[in-house]
């Protein structure tokens, strides 16, 4: 037995390409290709309707669990995500009014065992995951005791104004 707490780290997947299914386990399958990290609990995939950016397809998601050694830090994680998503064709657009826009493939660390990442450029909890349901739903699925900065996540849940009617989530 290791002397070190396993970490559970989430990270939440979504795409609204015409291919988001293939690219939702494309995505699981990089996340399994990292070195020294397993794949825990993957959530059912949720059809999402797209936040901040209306004029779009609706969005697949879901929440997978990776299991990582201790020498992954979330900033090295988030690195290795967003590479992922390169390479999966994730393309940026420079345009603000386009940042919730249509996207092949998006992966969001959302926790890091109970870490705290204040840094601009790794923030963990991920900053909106409290105001999200379809990713608060999901990550219910597969850690229903989970808690957020302290709160249950059933909680933060609770407070928001969404329905879920079968696997869709309306926001």
């Amino acid at each position: 037995m290791s002397p070190h707490k396993q970490i559970r780290a989430f990270v939440g997947l979504g795409s609204n390409s015409s291919e988001a299914e293939n690219m939702l386990a494309r995505a699981r399958e990089g996340l399994a290709g990292l070195p020294d990290l397993r794949l825990g609990a993957i959530s059912p995939v949720y059809s999402t309707e797209p936040q901040g950016y209306a004029d779009q397809p609706w969005f697949l998601n879901q929440v997978v669990e990776l299991l990582p050694l201790p020498l992954w830090r979330p900033q090295s994680l988030l690195a290795a995500m967003l590479r992922l998503e390169t390479a999966l064709g994730r393309v940026r657009s420079p345009d603000p009014a386009l940042r919730y826009g249509p996207r092949a493939i998006d992966a969001d660390l959302l926790l890091f065992g109970e870490e705290r990442c204040s840094d601009p450029a790794c923030r963990v909890p991920h900053p909106r995951l409290v105001q999200r349901a379809f990713v608060l739903v999901p990550l219910l699925d597969i850690a229903p005791h989970i808690q957020i900065a302290g709160v249950a996540a059933a909680h933060w849940l609770s407070l928001l104004d969404y329905r879920l009617d079968g696997s869709r989530i309306f926001q």
